[in-house]
């Protein structure tokens, strides 16, 4: 695929994000589609949204649980960027217009003190770079109609990154086991998912590791103060109107999210704020 080509595709996620209309896959629409030509294009998007104004605040790993990897025929995870506008606030309503298909799913956040840059990280590296760790909530939305992705198509679409609630209870990593801790999920006072962390790659801190590596690789550095999103725990489920939903993980406490009672696809401004 030609530079010409990647900047279409990006210009077509672009403008999804803009319209909330979702596109066809991009694996359907380019035969010559490629890994390099995915993660080519996430960037063109997170450049043009750098260029006007966005932060980047952290990264965010996905496919990390066995289960998903068989189902897009893949052996390791992916990643996308996390920006200074994803982040909302615990207890306060997000807004559902701003998004297009979106899904919620529990992970335990890493909030970094120190860089850290692969390739050649080490466990130990990464644990003495990881300043606390906190509950989280992904919201994980699609550019893509229907959800029909394969492993291209979500790289493309920045992971299929959304949004990110954050807990307020700092917990020191060396206070718990992350590959043990439980989680449970759920939506309007219903258990809707469990888990555990070991369901990340065998545990979270090795999704840190993968990361740090497979972007030190491309010539990126996780900075001090970013946060990471190392995979979901369970199954992502799916967003309505209304929706509360609470994420509590053995250890760690727990964090909530509560999104807007009413929605309507006909305002673009949300999108774009």
């Amino acid at each position: 695929m030609d530079d010409l080509t990647r900047s279409e595709a990006a210009r077509a996620l672009l403008k999804a994000y803009e319209t909330r209309e979702p596109i066809e896959p991009l694996t359907s629409t380019y035969d010559d589609l490629a890994l390099e030509d995915a993660y080519a294009i996430q960037l063109k998007q997170i450049d043009e949204l750098l260029a006007g104004g966005r932060t980047i605040k952290g990264h965010k790993v996905g496919l990390t649980s066995a289960a998903m990897q068989r189902l897009l025929g893949v052996s390791e995870p992916d990643y996308g960027h996390l920006l200074d506008d994803f982040f909302y606030l615990e207890h306060m309503p997000i807004p559902v217009d701003r998004f297009l298909q979106p899904r919620i799913e529990p992970e335990v956040a890493f909030v970094l003190k120190k860089p850290l840059r692969g390739p050649g990280v080490t466990v130990h590296e990464a644990l003495a770079a990881v300043d606390f760790v906190l509950p989280a909530l992904e919201l994980v939305d699609s550019r893509i109609r229907d959800w029909k992705i394969g492993l291209f198509d979500t790289i493309a679409d920045n992971a299929s990154s959304g949004a990110v609630v954050l807990g307020s209870t700092p917990t020191d990593i060396s206070a718990v086991d992350l590959r043990l801790a439980g989680a449970t999920f759920h939506r309007n006072g219903q258990v809707v998912g469990t888990g555990a962390g070991g369901a990340v790659l065998g545990s979270p801190l090795n999704s840190l590791v993968w990361l740090a590596n497979t972007v030190g690789a491309r010539g990126i550095t996780l900075e001090a103060g970013h946060v990471v999103l190392p995979g979901s725990v369970c199954a992502m489920v799916p967003v309505a109107p209304g929706d509360t939903f609470t994420a509590t993980f053995a250890g760690l406490g727990s964090v909530t999210a509560c999104f807007s009672t009413t929605s309507s696809t006909s305002s673009a401004t949300s999108a774009k704020e």
